[in-house]
């Protein structure tokens, strides 16, 4: 019977080649869309999932108004961490851990610079990050220890064992390796290269007792008889128990579960998060796979007359319909499972592709079982889903009309064969409608002025001995040609590192809790980054020695201090006391998509510098810019690699997140548009099979090839309408949400939908009008020999 089973299906399949192909490659290139997004969506949902106490960490959030609204955000002061510890008997362990840090590692002639964290001694003990060397309680116990992951260890000793191996950390200290990390997982917050003890920002003098200096995360370890219910009350108060002058400051524990995919706050409540990626991605999956699964049925009903005359005589020598049924959904299940052999061939090939473009290391795991039980599941999902209505539709015949030849049903306004193919393609024309708008949303943003002439500009990190010899290598790139101008700052010109609202200036609200952005330069701000000046001057300590207390405001500033006449305003930070002198216009510093922050740029009165930037000079071209730089920098800063940076490739990084959605927008319209147009094309070469006689005689009685292709191709172009019709509505309300996100936004405008509609008629056109000219230009004598 089994054996039976397979004859008939693969007899089938062997008769009906093309309509066995476009099945199979349908099902093939849906199962593979699918089989990736899903793989995306485990990468998403599994972050974190490997420690082993997942379930009692949390990260300690603050909660409180400033510039007019309620704000959530996750960097706390370092004396929190002591706090928490003495007054909250239901932690067991409280965990900090710095920004990520870099520094030169030389092991005898090898020299390296690498990425990594300060953090607490049981940071290891709280978190799953095994050692294959070393113990995990007493590895950052002891100042002047280290921990490196493997590759790192590879890189500076090779072969040899690195345990108990010292290393020099930018020519200062000797550290001893106290464990060596395995390879760390990918699916982590956690990126760091090496792990130092909390006693190295102590022997540098940066750790600090101040309640009012958020500058590192912190993370507590319940006990495992305690609760977030009973800790909360008690976390809520503990900055304003230490610090009475913020008696509205909340501070509340967030759960590991919830860090990736949820963390995205507005008026101090969660809205939503990278998890609104994942349910999309998700309803994308589901429904390119659903496409895929409509061509199966559609083409499987289509030719159901082909099929009638071997139900009715199943159907006269005894066979049920369960047996039917049955025999229908096997040869459903079995193209699903060629499909599906297919579909692994098409994900291992466009993997390497698919991790580019999404920035993720995704792997099939094939050795792992429970993949395998998975990818059987799945095949037996898309073989019962595509083949459950044919199935119950052929099975369904009445033999005794099916031998007779009066099965045929007239043709009626609606057919499930219809509704299926208005679904395929305005889930089409609904992706194409996003794709156009998210790539109108990133030109509009990448347009909008950003007030600094990134072209030329290029920034270095003050690494090893560059502060001491600053002069010097500023000196030396000018007057080589190299450089027209140089400045220091306390961060790139692209990220903003410090921000405050205890500014003080004469007649402030004693409630003003506006955010400032705070940024230091010694001087040459405007001749070096292109910043143009509304008002005033720039800082220039040659002529102006005082400028070393003088701050620039930009307009955003000027606004929020209500300041009329900005020049010489008095402007308090902390115990430093600043005049104003220019006022600069407002440039992007963080995101594009958002209003400017007011900025407040000091003098070097507090000399916190961590880069310098340089303006290349265009006479010369860029490669011979950096030569000369390269061998200034080696000249005075010769431990250290010159690492530089480009301005705009920087700025550029600001948009990767919006290229990325709209890239796979497109390529998600892009396959569910190739999978909709293969059944649109085997539909359209059967109906024109079928209609081939009615073609003849219209042919002999005058029909024109013209009015042939139009009759073939009216009733598939007014499906792919009232596809439009259904998808124009659904994808303004989608993009409407979008981009409500975004402040600074791009307008939906109408000739998008105009636009997607004649893009998606002008495809269905091409793709039935070949088989309908076919068609139409075939000899009407070869059609109507038989009659």
């Amino acid at each position: 019977m089994i054996i039976n089973f397979f004859k008939v299906a693969f007899r089938n399949f062997r008769k009906n080649k093309g309509f066995s192909f476009i099945n199979i490659t349908g099902l093939a290139v849906g199962m593979a869309s699918a089989i990736l997004i899903l793989l995306w969506i485990y990468s998403e949902v599994s972050y974190e999932s490997f420690h082993v106490k997942k379930d009692r960490i949390y990260e300690v959030w603050n909660r409180a108004e400033f510039s007019g609204k309620l704000n959530c955000w996750n960097s706390t002061p370092k004396v929190l961490a002591s706090a928490m510890q003495r007054d909250l008997p239901e932690i067991e362990h409280v965990v900090r851990v710095n920004w990520y840090n870099s520094h030169l590692f030389k092991v005898g002639d090898k020299r390296l610079t690498s990425f990594g964290n300060v953090v607490d001694s049981l940071f290891l003990d709280v978190f799953t990050f095994p050692l294959l060397e070393g113990d995990v309680r007493t590895a950052l116990r002891e100042p002047y220890s280290i921990v490196i992951t493997q590759e790192l260890a590879k890189s500076l000793f090779g072969n040899e064992d690195a345990l108990g191996k010292t290393i020099l950390i930018d020519n200062d200290d000797n550290y001893k390796v106290t464990g060596v990390l395995k390879t760390l997982p990918v699916n982590s917050r956690f990126t760091f290269n090496y792990l130092l003890p909390w006693s190295y920002l102590r022997e540098r003098g940066w750790d600090d007792n101040s309640w009012g200096n958020n500058s590192t995360r912190t993370y507590a370890l319940l006990k495992p008889s305690a609760t977030l219910a009973s800790v909360a009350p008690k976390i809520k108060v503990i900055k304003t128990r230490y610090d009475s002058a913020e008696k509205n400051w909340e501070m509340f524990l967030y759960p590991l579960s919830r860090w990736r995919l949820y963390s995205s706050f507005t008026g101090g409540v969660e809205d939503g998060g990278r998890i609104q990626f994942v349910r999309l991605f998700g309803i994308v999956a589901g429904f390119i796979l659903l496409i895929a699964c409509i061509n199966f049925m559609n083409l499987s009903t289509a030719r159901s007359e082909k099929r009638a005359k071997e139900v009715g005589i199943r159907k006269v020598v005894g066979a049920g319909r369960g047996s039917l049924i049955g025999q229908f959904m096997g040869e459903s299940i079995l193209l699903a499972l060629l499909a599906g052999v297919i579909a692994i061939g098409i994900v291992q090939l466009s993997l390497g592709g698919f991790n580019k473009l999404t920035d993720k290391h995704l792997v099939v795991e094939y050795g792992n079982i429970w993949f395998g039980l998975t990818w059987l599941g799945f095949i037996l999902l898309t073989g019962i889903l595509a083949g459950s209505y044919p199935a119950f539709f052929l099975s369904g015949f009445q033999p005794v009309k099916v031998l007779k030849g009066t099965f045929k049903k007239a043709q009626a306004v609606v057919t499930p064969r219809k509704v299926l193919v208005v679904v395929q393609f305005s889930f089409a024309i609904v992706l194409i409608i996003c794709t156009i708008i998210v790539k109108q949303q990133i030109d509009h943003a990448q347009e909008r002025e950003n007030g600094y002439r990134k072209a030329n500009l290029v920034y270095h990190f003050l690494t090893g001995d560059i502060s001491k010899n600053y002069e010097l290598i500023k000196r030396e790139l000018i007057s080589s040609g190299t450089a027209v101008s140089v400045c220091k700052t306390s961060s790139p010109l692209t990220a903003s590192y410090s921000d405050t609202w205890d500014f003080r200036w004469e007649g402030k609200d004693p409630n003003d809790k506006t955010d400032f952005n705070r940024f230091t330069v010694d001087q040459s701000l405007v001749a070096t980054t292109g910043i143009q000046l509304a008002e005033g001057r720039d800082f220039d300590l040659t002529a102006y020695p005082t400028d070393s207390t003088a701050v620039l405001l930009n307009e955003s500033a000027v606004k929020a201090m209500h300041f009329t006449h900005p020049i010489g305003q008095i402007i308090m930070d902390n115990d430093v006391t600043y005049h104003v002198v220019g006022v600069i216009k407002d440039f992007i510093l963080q995101s594009p998509y958002t209003p400017v922050t007011p900025m407040v740029v000091e003098g070097a009165s507090k000399r916190w510098f961590e880069v310098m930037h340089m303006r290349f000079s265009d006479k010369n071209s860029t490669a011979q810019n950096l030569r000369q730089a390269e061998a200034i920098f080696k000249k005075y800063n010769p431990e250290y690699p010159f690492e530089y940076n480009f301005v705009d490739e920087e700025y550029s990084h600001k948009f990767d997140e919006e290229r990325r959605t709209g890239t796979l927008a497109a390529l998600f319209a892009g396959l569910t548009i190739f999978i909709s147009c293969l059944g649109l094309f085997g539909l359209a070469t059967y109906m024109a099979e079928n209609r081939i006689k009615e073609i003849g005689v219209r042919k002999v009685l005058g029909a024109s090839v013209a009015g042939l292709v139009g009759l073939l191709s009216e009733d598939f172009l007014k499906l792919v309408i009232i596809s439009f019709l259904v998808a124009a509505p659904i994808a303004w309300m989608a993009m409407h949400q979008w981009l409500a996100g975004y402040p600074y936004r791009v307008m939906i405008q109408w000739w998008v939908f105009a636009a997607a509609g004649f893009l998606s008629v002008g495809i269905a056109l091409v793709t039935v009008s070949y088989q309908a000219v076919r068609a139409a230009m075939m000899n009407p004598v070869r059609s109507l020999r038989s009659e």
